[in-house]
């Protein structure tokens, strides 16, 4: 009896050292928080600054190209609150990711890391001139669900590289992308779920789940 209880456990710490040296472990789910709440202060701002432009932009369902000075300031601004966003929130991110790492004395950079970051890389940079080109030709209507198809697809495609939680943001965040494209109207209000209340969710039970005992 004893001698198989120490099978079992031996078993136990093999897996386990097998899923560290296959997948990066140290995502932290205050870094999915800090994101989420970064992102609903971005869409305050654009709602804020451009709530009758914006609103109107987000109601252009045909598919024209029409160039003037409004739609293109609309357009600078979005890219610029974009950009900020992006790196705040990566900044973050990052900060209690290596926090977390360091408190588990593992290394952030390693082949693990580089597999998930080269997985989402890809659908990202791809989601990323995507859009660009929809807010080129005025498509700003598009824009938003758009970042959050791809960004689901990241997600989904890095999920096996780390906790299999992400899988089920990804299938959240590319079902709600794929639904605001019939609801233009209320496509900022999708895009701040998708990307503030969703990561917020998901970091607090990623959290409780797997760092609460550990901090």
């Amino acid at each position: 009896m004893y001698e198989s209880r120490e099978h079992l456990q031996t078993l136990t710490e093999i897996r386990s050292l097998m899923e560290r040296s296959s997948k990066f472990l140290s995502l932290s789910g205050l870094s999915g928080v800090s994101a989420g709440i970064i992102a609903l202060i971005g869409a305050t701002v654009v709602y804020v600054r451009l709530r009758t432009d914006l609103l109107q932009a987000l109601s252009y369902q045909r598919i024209e190209l029409y160039n003037d000075t409004a739609h293109q300031a609309i357009r600078e601004f979005l890219v610029t609150v974009a950009i900020v966003v992006l790196l705040t929130a990566l900044l973050s991110g990052s900060y209690f990711t290596i926090r977390k790492a360091r408190r588990q004395g593992l290394s952030v950079w390693n082949s693990s890391s580089q597999r998930l970051l080269w997985s989402l890389a890809v659908p990202l940079a791809a989601g990323g001139i995507f859009c660009l080109a929809l807010l080129h030709y005025n498509m700003i209507w598009l824009a938003f669900p758009s970042t959050l198809i791809f960004y689901g697809l990241a997600l989904l495609n890095g999920s096996k590289y780390t906790v299999r939680d992400v899988e089920s943001l990804s299938y959240c965040e590319i079902g709600l992308g794929l639904l605001s494209l019939f609801w233009p109207g209320y496509n900022l209000l999708a895009w701040s779920v998708g990307f503030g209340v969703l990561h917020i969710v998901y970091g607090l039970a990623m959290y409780f789940k797997y760092e609460r005992n550990t901090a």
